[in-house]
C-alpha cells in the first residue's frame, strides 16, 4: 500500500497539513471566544468560567477554581464579577450551609444561545454530509485529541 494520498502527499505531510489546520482552528475558536467575552462585557476567563457552569448543573466555586486553574482568592473576585453582571446565582448548598452552590443565570443561559447557537447550527449542517462511520472517526480523533491535550498541560505547567 503507498503512503501517498490520492493528491501526491505522503501520509506524513498529511499529518503535518492537519495539524496546521488544528492550529488554526484552535486560534479561530479563541477569536471567536475573545468576541463573545467583549460583547458580554467579560474576560476570557470569566467567560471560560460560564461554560463550565453551563457544562453543568452547578459547581461549588473550589470545583470552578480547579476547572480552571485559579486560586480561591481568584475564584472569590470572579465570582464577584460575574455576580454583579447578573451572570450567575449564588446559593448555600443544601448539604453544607457553609459551602455555596454557583449556577449559571438564564442572561448567561440567553446570551450564550444568542451567540453560540448560529455556530452550533452552522457547524452540524456542515457535518451532516459525513457518513455515521465518519463521524465516529471524527469523534474518536477529536476525544483523542482533547485527551492529549489534558495530558501535556500537566507537563506545561510542570
Amino acid at each position: 500500500m503507498s503512503s501517498e494520498a490520492a493528491d501526491g502527499l505522503s501520509k506524513e505531510a498529511l499529518c503535518w497539513e492537519l495539524a496546521g489546520e488544528i492550529r488554526a482552528l484552535q486560534g479561530a475558536v479563541e477569536a471567536v471566544d475573545a468576541a463573545a467575552a467583549a460583547r458580554l462585557g467579560i474576560n476570557q476567563t470569566d467567560l471560560r468560567c460560564l461554560d463550565v457552569l453551563l457544562q453543568r448543573e452547578s459547581a461549588a466555586p473550589g470545583e470552578l477554581g480547579a476547572a480552571l486553574g485559579l486560586t480561591t482568592g481568584s475564584v472569590t473576585a470572579m465570582l464577584d464579577r460575574l455576580d454583579r453582571l447578573g451572570y450567575l446565582t449564588r446559593e448555600p448548598d443544601p448539604a453544607d450551609r457553609r459551602r455555596s452552590v454557583v449556577r449559571a443565570s438564564d442572561r448567561t443561559r440567553q446570551a450564550a444561545d444568542e451567540i453560540y447557537r448560529p455556530l452550533a447550527e452552522e457547524a452540524n449542517e456542515g457535518l451532516q454530509r459525513y457518513s455515521a462511520a465518519e463521524l465516529r472517526l471524527l469523534l474518536d480523533f477529536v476525544r483523542g485529541s482533547r485527551e492529549i491535550q489534558e495530558k501535556h498541560v500537566s507537563r506545561i505547567r510542570g
